[in-house]
């Protein structure tokens, strides 16, 4: 029984180093200048649809961008900045959702999809290993027999 979970246990040691590895590295840059592409990609440009600061080329998204970087060498920290412009424009500014009211449902339902889509499938393979293989019986094996005695042989 205790073999069983060895593979399951290299699995999950596997898999906690490959998370650990993906969010050391993905640290996002401290930089000045990473922190204003960061901003600017997070922001959507106020007069264009659908479109970042970062991708926009209008006279609102040159003069935002040029104001973050400003923010950014005035000390400033990202949520500061954020939350100036969603001051000035309102929610609808920021691509990215909040962490709090809706923005929760936003970030929360992959995640709960996830977990639900993963436990599902656990479910199903511990059934389908648990699940006893039916033995014939004796009256199953008598079925079988008379059928192979009246069926003609096919050999010839």
């Amino acid at each position: 029984m205790r073999r069983s979970w060895v593979p399951w246990l290299a699995l999950a040691a596997l898999l906690a180093v490959a998370v650990v590895v993906l969010v050391v590295r993905s640290r996002p840059s401290a930089s000045p200048t990473a922190r204003a592409a960061r901003l600017d990609s997070e922001l959507a440009c106020p007069v264009c649809t659908g479109e970042s600061v970062a991708e926009s080329n209008s006279v609102e998204s040159r003069a935002i961008r040029t104001d973050v970087v400003k923010r950014i060498h005035e000390g400033q920290g990202d949520s500061e900045i954020r939350d100036a412009y969603v001051a000035e424009y309102g929610e609808r500014i920021l691509l990215t959702p909040s962490n709090g009211g809706i923005g929760v449902v936003a970030w929360g339902l992959p995640v709960v999809a996830l977990v639900i889509g993963a436990a599902g499938v656990g479910f199903a393979l511990r059934r389908w290993t648990v699940t006893p293989r039916l033995a014939a019986t004796p009256d199953d094996v008598d079925v079988v027999e008379r059928q192979r005695r009246d069926e003609p042989d096919d050999a010839t």
